[in-house]
Formats: structure tokens, sequence, C-alpha cells
């Protein structure tokens, strides 16, 4: 529901001419209104802190080129940080605000609900269990500006919207702008290329446009490998587990030479998914009278990815078809996942009254290839590719909105219904099934050859093929009140109706009070929830990962909440997370161009939705796996935080400097834990010390951004460092904990403006080419992982260069 005002300070690196600066100052009590309709608030007068990140200027002088990479390095209290070997996330980066999850974060376009992914994330990444939005489908090019909203907004919006909102404003600009990037790691992989061009026309009527834009991109692989003490050749898997280690490496080093390789050849790929993608948006509107008014938006993406599996080595012979691959294999893990957004309303306003009637559709599908691999189960006969099944998620949300102000009163409610519908498509019989020795597919006593289903990633299979759908209806009110911009008082309420979950009522009270000229306190309170996602509910599939003594690969399930399995060992059935939001700040103009703002925050969160660790259990061996995992309630947490913000503009030697600091505390700890009355499982399988550690260290507690922008003639200079805080790993249960010191990154870039209409940029991400820290050897699998993807990942230094163009 679309009834919060999304304003506030500017933050962001933005860089400008003298000019700009100057129209930037006469503007700066310039009115943004998402949803609410007060058009009376200004940026500095609402009672909640918001981000308001001006894209097209932020992206024309900064390294990142997708929407995750951008925010992550002007917004503190956002993470994002990309995945290796961790089969579909890493093609989907998950993103968090305030240390919450991916699935806690709203979602808007143009003020109205985005549908999530089909992915559910379960590599034990950050955001591990959870469903999220894939910011990277909307074209950066296509932008405006993002609104960020941190603090929760469960009363205004509806679930989703705990931890608070990211309203992404799409252009309506007349004219052209087009630019290319081409950038390149510091070790020579990731090349990226990136050409996007958007064109903005009348459609025949004053304050009619449509706005259409185009964004083609990308991403080489990155490769941060490293020999390994894997057993290549033998039967111990790794050396360490021969009763002479030593000898055990010389066999495999005189076999490896027999063969004319090298150690090299057997490393397995580690790095950065290769990603190529296209999308198509548009925004639109045309106003029939100045009563009326009809309006469009949306847009196709189809993204294809390769990311890479674990590598299977020749001595792991149930796993390799050795007359196919007598080196063994790294599969890989091709993906294409199309997404479809489709929005169309019609604005009506008369007598102050104003009402917005909307229909917001979006799909998301993820379709899964393997590559390079085998089903070990035909020997021979195996082919050596597999279409492994798909999963999709649809949403669709009809909204009426209503509004109208009388005198210092703002007044608005209306109503939601929202249809969600998930399914999951079988793959290829032979990626998912076991065969025996006469290729038929093997019952319980079957001989068979070697493991089922396609390695690396098994394939969906008829029995984890489903389609289910459900509703909710959401009526809301909220009325705000201003008082000579010296108080005002925001209130909210909303009922919401689950086809699955049944009733919610959530409400809202915030409050702003300027005690003296340009200062002023603000707070507010509310409670919210989060139904447990489609996703949440349904997934189930079976998956190859290393065994819980971590001394080979096995077959894992995950389960669904209400499967036999579930049943068999006491699960309770799932229910929606409670939460409870509160915020205190001040905001500041001591000086003309000066800005600050403090606020602290707390969000508990009770019955909090998580996967479990791995569990063995005898009643799981009926399903052919080692162990199972299943979404449960399975604990209570408390986030507090503190985000700090200051902007400062100063005429500097005939230009312009702009400084943004930027800051941001969080801690999250896990305050309970709900374990089924009548489980067995031990706690440390239930939910054990490494899934505790990615819900509260995993991530950066601190993380701070220092952005010094400087704008002289046609020259425009940037300088960003980036604070990442420390982070800490369990490798449980077979690994150790690790801390992972702070790091600084630190960005810069040169733009020249060749002619009015011509900018070109050269720069770098990282220019110091900073690491996270070298993992401990009993976390690296046996020295595979070089690095662990915490912190700002395993790029290292990127140099890029960018043509800019206006018309």
């Amino acid at each position: 529901m679309k009834k919060l005002s999304i304003a506030a300070l500017v933050l962001g690196t933005i860089w400008v001419s003298a000019q700009e600066q100057e129209e930037k100052g006469k503007q700066i009590e310039d009115i943004i209104i998402v949803g609410n309709r007060n058009v009376k608030r200004t940026k500095l007068e609402t009672p909640v802190p918001v981000d308001v990140i001006n894209i097209e200027k932020i992206q024309k002088a900064s390294p990142q080129i997708t929407v995750q990479d951008l925010l992550n390095y002007v917004i503190p209290s956002f993470n994002s940080v990309r995945q290796s070997a961790s089969d579909g996330t890493e093609h989907i980066d998950p993103v968090t605000l305030r240390g919450m999850g991916p699935d806690q974060v709203l979602v808007l376009v143009n003020g109205k609900r985005r549908h999530t992914t089909s992915l559910v994330n379960y590599q034990n990444t950050v955001g591990n269990g959870s469903v999220g939005t894939d910011l990277s489908t909307i074209p950066v090019i296509a932008i405006d500006r993002i609104e960020v909203l941190r603090d929760g907004a469960a009363a205004q919006y509806g679930s989703d919207a705990i931890a608070g909102v990211i309203n992404i404003i799409l252009k309506k600009d007349l004219g052209a702008s087009a630019n290319i990037t081409y950038g390149l790691s510091g070790r020579n992989d990731g090349e990226t290329y990136q050409a996007a061009a958007n064109y903005g026309t009348a459609l025949g009527k004053k304050d009619s446009y449509i706005n259409l834009s185009l964004q083609l991109s990308h991403r080489g692989k990155t490769t941060r490998t490293q020999n390994h003490d894997l057993d290549i050749f033998g039967d111990n898997f790794a050396y360490e587990f021969a009763d002479d280690p030593a000898a055990a490496r010389l066999a495999d080093d005189k076999k490896i030479a027999e063969r004319g390789l090298t150690r090299d050849y057997f490393n397995f790929q580690i790095g950065d998914a290769q990603i190529r993608q296209g999308q198509l948006f548009f925004n639109s509107e045309y106003p029939f009278n100045d009563h009326f008014k009809l309006y469009s938006f949306g847009g196709f993406s189809i993204k294809e990815g390769e990311g890479f599996g674990f590598r299977r080595l020749p001595s792991e012979t149930s796993n390799v078809v050795s007359s196919i691959y007598p080196n063994g294999f790294q599969a890989v893990l091709a993906s294409r996942i199309y997404d479809l957004s489709y929005a169309v309303g019609a604005k009506y306003n008369m007598n102050n009254w104003f009402f917005d009637l909307s229909n917001t559709f979006g799909k998301n599908t993820f379709d899964y290839n393997v590559n390079n691999t085998n089903n070990a189960s035909l020997g021979a006969k195996s082919p050596t590719s597999f279409y492994a099944g798909a999963h999709s998620f649809l949403q669709n949300t009809i909204n009426l909105d209503v509004s109208k102000n009388i005198n210092r009163f703002n007044l608005a409610f209306g109503g939601e219904f929202r249809f969600e519908q998930y399914e999951i498509n079988a793959g290829e019989e032979g990626s998912y099934a076991q065969y025996d020795i006469n290729g038929n597919i093997a019952t319980g006593g079957s001989s068979v050859l070697g493991a089922g289903g396609s390695q690396s990633f098994i394939g969906f299979s008829p029995s984890n093929a489903l389609k289910k759908d459900r509703h909710s209806t959401a009526v809301y009110a909220d009325v705000s009140y201003d008082l000579d911009k010296k108080l005002s008082i925001d209130a909210a309420a909303r009922f919401e109706n689950y086809s699955d979950f049944g009733n919610t009522l959530n409400g809202k009270l915030a409050v702003r009070y300027e005690f003296a000229k340009n200062y002023a306190v603000r707070a507010a309170i509310g409670t919210g929830f989060r139904a447990p996602s489609l996703q949440q509910q349904y997934f189930n599939n079976s998956y190859a990962d290393i065994s819980t003594t971590g001394s080979k690969i096995v077959t894992k399930g995950i389960f669904r909440n209400d499967s036999q399995a579930a049943q068999d060992l006491n699960f309770d059935k799932l229910k929606q997370e409670t939460s409870v939001n509160a915020s205190a700040g001040f905001t500041f103009k001591p000086l003309n161009k000066l800005f600050i703002t403090i606020d602290g925050y707390w969000i508990k969160v009770k019955d909090r939705i998580v996967i479990t660790g791995n569990i063995t259990d005898k009643k799981l061996d009926q399903y052919n796996v080692e162990s199972g995992r299943f979404f449960a309630n399975a604990i209570d947490t408390e986030t507090k935080g503190v985000d700090v913000v200051v902007s400062y503009d100063w005429k500097l030697g005939g230009g312009n400097l702009n400084v943004n600091l930027a800051g941001n505390y969080t801690e999250t700890k896990i305050t309970g834990f709900h374990f089924p009355e009548n489980i067995d499982t031990p706690r440390d399988q239930y939910f054990g010390p490494d899934q505790i550690n990615i819900i509260e260290t995993l991530s950066p507690k601190t993380k701070a951004s220092l952005g010094l922008n400087y704008g002289i003639g046609k020259f425009n200079f940037l300088v960003r460092n980036t604070y990442f805080g420390k982070v800490i790993r369990d490798g449980y249960p077979f690994g150790g904990v690790q801390e992972f010191s702070p790091k600084v990154v630190t960005d810069v870039s040169v733009g020249y403006d060749i002619t009015k209409n011509v900018n070109f940029t050269v720069g770098a991400n990282n220019v110091f080419d900073v690491f996270p820290d070298l993992q401990i050897y009993q976390n690296s699998y046996y020295g595979v992982f070089k690095y662990a993807p915490v912190q700002m990942g395993t790029l290292g230094s990127y140099f890029f260069g960018r043509l800019n163009f206006n018309f």
C-alpha cells in the first residue's frame, strides 16, 4: 500500500558542476512524496530516515554498474556481496538492509510492490533460507533516483517491510542519453562490457511521456584459486587421511606427470560467475485532462549465468564416469533467468481528493542446465549435459489508494488484493534419476554403477514438482498532521488476511518536532509481520554437498515443512514472523549546506523463519539422503544499530566540493530458540554454530563511507573510501572460527566533459587491490577456497572507462 512519505536528506556520492550545485541549493526544499500524498512535506521534514540517491549522477562517476553494487557503496546499512560455488545464489546477489534478511526488505518501483525472485538461498550464504528481490533486473539507465526508507514499514506496505523499503523511481525525462562502459580486474579477468540507452518523448499532449531504456551487459568470470590437498587419484579423499600423507602426494605427482598435466589442472574454478544480461524497460503517463491520467511501466530482463560447482576428481569413482572424464570434471551450472513486470493504473483528482487504482504484475523464472557433467549410474552411456528443471514465482497486486489534504491534516486509506503463485518444474529424467545396471530407474536393492542425477546440481524430480498459490486482502488507513513545519505526526494501521495464514493487524506512530530552527528530533514505533513466502513453504529438492564428516560428496535434501519427512521428525507448522520496530534520531542543519542526521533503531523479530542445519536421522534414510533441512520458525532476534549521515557542500578553488560521510553500526543477536517439543534432533544440527554465525556475525557490524566529489570547469574528481568492519566465519561442523579484520576499499575516478553532451570518465574500484583475509586452512576445504566471499568480496581491483552521452 503506497502511503508513506519517502523523503529526507540527500545521501550519496554526488558530484556536480558549479551551476548544478547552485541549482541544488535552491531546490533543497523540493518535495518528494511516495504514497502519503502530503504535498506540504519537504526532504527535511519527515519523521523517519530516508536516503535519496540520484542514480544518474552517481553512476556517471562510479565504477559500479548494477543497482545493488551502487547502493553497496553509498548506503552503509545496505550490504551485498557476490557468492561463489553456491548454485543459484551465484547468479542473484542477496542484499540486506540494517542486518536483516533479504526477505525483510520490501522493494517498490514507482511506489508499487515489486515481486521477489523464485530463488531460495540455501547454500549457507548471507541471507541463508531467504528469498529476496533481484535488483539487477532493473537497468540502471532507467532509474531517476532511489529512495531508501530505513525504518520498519509493515503497517504501511504489508509483509516484507520489516527492515525498510527501497523505492526505485523510473525516469520520465524527454530526450536521449546513453553510456558505454568497459572494465577489467587487476588480475586480467572479470572483463565487463555494458552499453545502455535511454530515450523519452511526449505522447502528443502536455505532461505526457514515454521513457524507454535498453541495457546490455556482460561480466566475465573471475578465478581466485590455488592448489589443494585433496587426493586426486587415490582413495583417501584428502592426503591427511592417508596412512602416509607424503607418500600419497608423491603417488599423485607421479600420475599427474604421466598424463602430461600439472596440479593446476585439478584446481577448482572459484570466483564470480559469468553473467550476460539484456534488459528493456519503459515508463509512461498520459493525462486526458487536468483531473484524469493513465500510467504504465514495467520491463523484461533475461539473464544467462555460468557458475561452477565442486570439481569431481578422478578419485571419486562413484561420481565420475572415468571413460568420459578420465581426469574428472568441474560441472558448469548454466542459468537462464527471465524476469517480467508490468503495471498499469489510473489517477483521478477532484476537490483535493486523489484516487489511484492500479494493477501490478511480476514473474520471475529460473531455468537450470548442467553442463560438463555426468550421471554416474548410466556409466559410459551418460550424457554430459542435462536440463535440470526450473522454478518460477508470479505475483499480481491490485491497489486502490485514496487521499485528501484538509488544512493541516492528510488522510489516506485504501485496499490491496494480492495473488501469488509458486511453481517447480521437473528436469529431464537423467538429471535426477539413479539407474540400475540394466538402464532402468533403480529401486530398493537394485545394483547400480554409481551416483544418480547430474553431478554438482541434481535436477528437480517429479516428486519435487508442484504448483501452489495463495491470496491476501488488506485495508489500511493513515492520518498525518503538520503544524507550521514544527510538529508532524503520522499514524497508520493495516489489517491483512492471508488465505493460508489468517489475519494480522499492525500499526505505526511517527513524530517529528523541530525544537529550534533547523534542529529537530524524530521518533517512530510500529509493529510488523512477514508471512512465510510460498518459496519457503514449498521449495524442496535434493542437492550434492560435502558430507557432515567433511570426507566426501553426498546427496542431501531440503524438505517441505508440511512433508511426510517433517511430520516424521515432529516439526511444527510454519507461521508468520511478528516484529516491533522503534527508532529515534536527530536532524541538524547548522550551516546552509551542512546536513547531519543521527538515527538509532531497534528491531525485535519473533518466530523468525530460517532454514535448519543438516539433520541426520534414521527416519530420513528412506529418502536416500545423508541429511535433511527444513524451514522453521526457529529463532527470535533482536537488532540494534545507529546510522550517521553528514553532507557538506563547499565552494573551493573555483570549484565545488561535496563531502559525504555516512556510517552504520548494526548488531543482531539471537534471543531465543524454538525447538519442536517432540523432536529428537540435537540442537547443533537443528540450528548450530554455523547458522547462528550467518545471522549474527557473517556481515560487517560496522560500515562507513567517506566520499569527496570535486567539480571544476570541465573536470570532475571522485575519491571514496569505504570501511568494511570485521566479520566472523564459523566453519562448523568441520572447520574453525575465523575473524576477518576490517578493510578499507578506495574508489577513484576522473571525468572530463569533452563537449556539452559527451563526458569521458576513467577510474577504479578498490584501486589498492584489497582482499578479505586469507582463509584459515581448516575452513578452506583442504585448501580449495583461498578466500571467503565476505566484506567487499573477491574481485580485487577493477579498472573502468565510460563514455556518457546526453542529447
